[in-house]
């Protein structure tokens, strides 16, 4: 069964009725069970949830230091091209937007990775806009060749392959792979996506499943909190997780909770996903899913991040920039995709780690 499968069983599902419905009784039964089903998930991200954040993020808290210790992985992103074939209402790399774009060379690609490794970093996200064209798989393929030089673990972050591009790429030296839904309500997805490959709602829905068959170590998800409703979509994506688990059991799986930053362009958010709605957010995931990777980017403030730290959080990224080549340029030669919200460096945010007391991990595993 695909996970499209899956979701389909949700076609009819009133989300607004039920979570309305739900009771604080409800919330307290599903929290003293061990393992969640769909229906405890639902009731944690219901408003009537928020009577019990502080108790959520308590159990959230046990759980997290029950299976990964208080390490909190950091990583870099580090963006080779914002060339784009698609039409993204919402994002800075949209074809119609008119910004300065630029694929790195390889020669930059390396003036990057030696910067970005100086500050310590070990785990790091290739990232592309979305264009077979200018960024071609001949291209990926040295970049992650390029990567693995300077970095321990090599994710990619870029548009949708074919399982036996996957392959390619993983025998390149490719770790793991992170793509978002942006949104699972399928009606929504084809307004938003209104030209390009990406339009193809099913297609990137399976894209994990892909990687996964390719044997990647890392599959992330996530939704682009902003575009709908939160409490649907971070179901879907819950469950989409928890089907990657099941499917891939020898992989990570991790979820990413990205909101909306500003950006190039006139889209504004059709809801405004509050920090406390996050922090619901973060607490329900990790209690249905006790072994998920959570990763949470600059996209948040400095202080909500160190706030975040003992509530299930176990990646960040760190001294991050989302221009292309940012590490290296000394002026302005492309947009970057999103304004970042928490510019901390890397050593800052290591300090800010050790303060609540955590240990920050520049790596978590090295192939002997």
């Amino acid at each position: 069964m695909t996970f499209y499968d899956i979701k389909r069983q949700y076609n009819t599902f009133d989300f607004e009725n039920y979570t309305t419905g739900v009771s604080d009784k409800m919330v307290e039964s599903s929290m003293q069970k061990e393992i969640l089903n769909d229906m405890d998930f639902l009731n944690l991200l219901s408003p009537k949830a928020l009577n019990h954040i502080e108790e959520m993020a308590q159990k959230a808290h046990e759980t997290s230091i029950k299976h990964f210790g208080k390490g909190i992985l950091l990583y870099a992103p580090l963006y080779v091209s914002n060339f784009c074939i698609n039409n993204c209402i919402y994002c800075g790399f949209s074809t119609k937007n008119k910004i300065k774009r630029k694929v790195l060379s390889f020669e930059e690609i390396e003036e990057n990775c030696k910067i970005v490794s100086e500050y310590g970093i070990r785990h790091i996200l290739l990232v592309t806009g979305e264009s077979s064209v200018k960024t071609p798989l001949s291209y990926l393929k040295k970049c992650v060749e390029i990567l693995k030089n300077y970095f321990d673990v090599v994710d990619i972050e870029i548009y949708p392959l074919e399982e036996s591009g996957y392959k390619e790429l993983a025998d390149a030296g490719a770790d793991g792979l992170t793509i978002y839904q942006e949104t699972y309500n399928e009606e929504l997805y084809k307004l938003l996506h209104t030209q390009g490959a990406k339009s193809d709602y099913k297609y990137r829905l399976d894209t994990c499943k892909r990687a996964g068959k390719a044997n990647y170590r890392n599959l992330n998800v996530g939704v682009l909190l902003g575009l709908n409703d939160f409490v649907s979509e971070i179901f879907f994506a819950g469950i989409h997780a928890k089907y990657l688990q099941k499917s891939f059991s020898s992989a990570e799986i991790g979820m990413s909770f990205p909101r909306l930053r500003p950006a190039v362009g006139t889209y504004k958010p059709k809801t405004v996903i509050s920090d406390k709605n996050l922090i619901q957010a973060i607490c329900a995931v990790r209690l249905f899913i006790n072994r998920i990777s959570i990763a949470v980017s600059t996209r948040e403030s400095k202080e909500l991040r160190s706030n975040l730290i003992p509530l299930g959080i176990t990646k960040m990224s760190a001294g991050s920039s989302t221009e292309v080549g940012g590490y290296a340029e000394k002026r302005k030669c492309s947009d970057g995709q999103f304004k970042i919200n928490d510019t901390a460096t890397v050593d800052e945010v290591k300090k800010m780690i050790y303060k609540k007391d955590y240990q920050p991990l520049m790596k978590d595993w090295t192939i002997l």
